[in-house]
């Protein structure tokens, strides 16, 4: 499996339910959303533009990923919003299926744009993205055909770190939207117990 490949595999609507830890608070806080990603093919508009806002080649770029989503946490104050979207074009490096460069329009930790490394560990895609103040490492897999499996941290430079465990559960694959409208709103997942324990 490529990188491409994981994507076209992740098309559709997703049910995701999250824990992050706050290590330096020893608290987890719960939350729920729901993404919808949609696989995109190379020389898309959107992938030839993700490619030249980073002054790459586009021909360079294999395909991508349009990803909106719209969630809750358990902590979220009122004028909290947590709903966006973003798109991905893959670079995979010379001669490489495995490895290469993922291109954001907007990253996981910063809302700016970003480059990040991945590796393709078996079936698992992994990133690794370097921000101005911080760093984070994401880890995706599929525990089954309908359930996906993400961890991540974050570590900034001050050192303060959280990280994340999400279980994400297919409700389609479609991966058609016409945007972050047509997601449904969810509430914060304040009953849900903590996924995992430090």
């Amino acid at each position: 499996m490529d990188a491409m490949d994981f994507f076209r595999r992740s098309a559709g609507t997703w049910r995701s339910l999250r824990t992050t830890h706050h290590l330096p608070f020893r608290r987890a806080e719960n939350g729920s959303s729901c993404v919808v990603v949609e696989a995109l093919a190379a020389g898309t508009p959107q992938t030839v533009e993700i490619c030249q806002m980073h002054d790459i080649d586009p021909s360079l770029c294999v395909g991508g990923a349009h990803v909106t989503w719209n969630g809750a946490m358990a902590w979220d104050k009122d004028d909290e919003n947590h709903a966006g979207s973003t798109i991905f074009a893959i670079v995979p490096d010379p001669g490489s299926s495995q490895t290469g460069r993922l291109l954001r329009d907007r990253g996981y930790a910063e809302i700016v744009p970003v480059a990040g490394c991945y590796v393709m560990d078996g079936e698992a895609l992994v990133l690794t993205t370097d921000y101005e103040t911080m760093g984070t490492f994401e880890r995706f897999w599929f525990a089954g055909p309908d359930l996906r499996m993400r961890t991540s941290t974050v570590t900034r430079f001050g050192g303060f770190n959280s990280a994340t465990f999400c279980a994400e559960i297919r409700l389609d694959e479609s991966g058609n939207t016409d945007g972050a409208a047509e997601i449904p709103t969810l509430t914060p997942t304040r009953e849900l117990p903590a996924l995992f324990a430090w």
